[in-house]
């Protein structure tokens, strides 16, 4: 697997998947309230563990991202690659919603001139049951001062196949193919 990348998985491949991995490897879970996040031997400041529900709108009795969420999960992903050393896991329940959310983020978040269409077509490419939760992708938007083109990329791939749990992707950093 491609060093330089960011890997996405669902919550039961994690720590098959965290053994093969370059070291250093750091890790990003982002797991509803009530889920424990996996063990795995990461130290602290290689490791980010969220907790809030994939829900795309406030919702009674769900906690929804917020822009905290996203702050935190730009925050790391930059030391991550400021650190150029490692993969970069990242994990929710299903790899589907969370993950490939955040996976997006971190594309745009890293390369503030890329395309964002051009990175959601790679994204689903990579993972055609990639369905980025479009609060978390909202929230990034008007962080990364993206002016709604990132909600509109991930709107415009729509929902990805139906599954009950996604695989592993690696998807690498942005290369120039993906930043016309």
């Amino acid at each position: 697997m491609n060093q330089a990348a960011i890997h996405i998985a669902p919550l039961e491949r994690v720590a098959r998947l965290f053994s093969t991995l370059p070291a250093p490897a750091h890790v990003i879970g982002l797991l509803s309230p009530e889920m424990p996040h996996p063990d795995l031997p990461v130290p602290e400041e290689r490791r980010l563990r969220l907790f809030f529900h994939d829900v795309a709108a406030a919702t009674p009795g769900f906690l929804p991202p917020e822009a905290e969420h996203v702050r935190r999960i730009i925050d790391f992903a930059r030391r991550w690659r400021a650190r150029r050393g490692g993969a970069l896991l990242v994990h929710c329940w299903a790899g589907v919603s969370r993950s490939t959310a955040a996976a997006f983020i971190i594309q745009c978040a890293l390369h503030p001139d890329a395309d964002e269409r051009a990175l959601a077509r790679r994204l689903r490419r990579l993972a055609p049951f990639a369905t980025p939760n479009a609060r978390l992708v909202a929230l990034a938007d008007d962080l990364l001062g993206r002016q709604g083109r990132m909600l509109t990329a991930i709107e415009e791939i729509g929902r990805g196949e139906e599954v009950f749990l996604g695989h592993p992707v690696a998807w690498p950093l942005a290369d120039a193919e993906e930043l016309a």
